[in-house]
């Protein structure tokens, strides 16, 4: 399997956690955003959308969208619960992750880290909708240690990539004593370093 990703990505590296903790092989290949690389005829012949993360599976099929190519990935395993319920509310994470999550916490960290703008020149309603995402967290989180169930899960996979970096993007974990628990939880479940 290739992975074609860019590794200051949480998306792509939601793809790279995934693989690693199932054991799976794969080539990365890292693919620049920042100089433009996902928009090379080559990349877009692979994925038309211009996107990253994609994987070329072993059988030489193309798959995109994070949270599509680590659920394929872990099917069968821990990572998807056995209960219908707990594998329901699982994408309803993974769905409010993309919608609701990362339009706020990933995109305010990429005009800060990447850039270079300052956290005071944001638009408020980046930093409003990612502050109410993550006290979305904080409130789910309570008396849990992971969001579905007992174990880590896809949907702490999905949701861990951009939370463990909110700081980076003006945001404080040490308002959200949870999340910032479930982060170090997860990451060490997951040996994300």
């Amino acid at each position: 399997m290739k992975i074609y990703g860019d590794s200051k990505s949480g998306n792509c590296l939601k793809v790279k956690w995934t693989a690693d903790f199932l054991g799976r092989s794969y080539e990365w290949i890292e693919i620049d955003i920042l100089q433009g690389e996902s928009r090379t005829a080559a990349y877009l012949a692979i994925n038309p959308a211009g996107q990253v993360p994609t994987v070329i599976l072993d059988d030489g099929r193309p798959l995109s969208q994070s949270n599509a190519i680590i659920t394929y990935l872990a099917e069968g395993s821990a990572l998807i619960p056995a209960d219908a319920y707990d594998r329901a509310r699982m994408t309803e994470w993974m769905y409010w992750e993309q919608y609701s999550h990362e339009p706020y916490v990933a995109v305010a960290r990429f005009h800060v880290k990447y850039l270079g703008k300052p956290v005071a020149e944001l638009e408020p309603r980046l930093l409003e909708r990612g502050g109410a995402a993550l006290q979305r967290m904080e409130d789910g989180l309570a008396g849990q240690p992971f969001l579905v169930g007992g174990g880590v899960t896809l949907a702490d996979v999905a949701l861990v990539a951009y939370t463990r970096l909110a700081h980076e993007g003006g945001f404080s974990l040490d308002l959200y004593p949870a999340v910032k628990a479930w982060v170090a939880r997860v990451e060490a479940a997951l040996k994300i370093t």
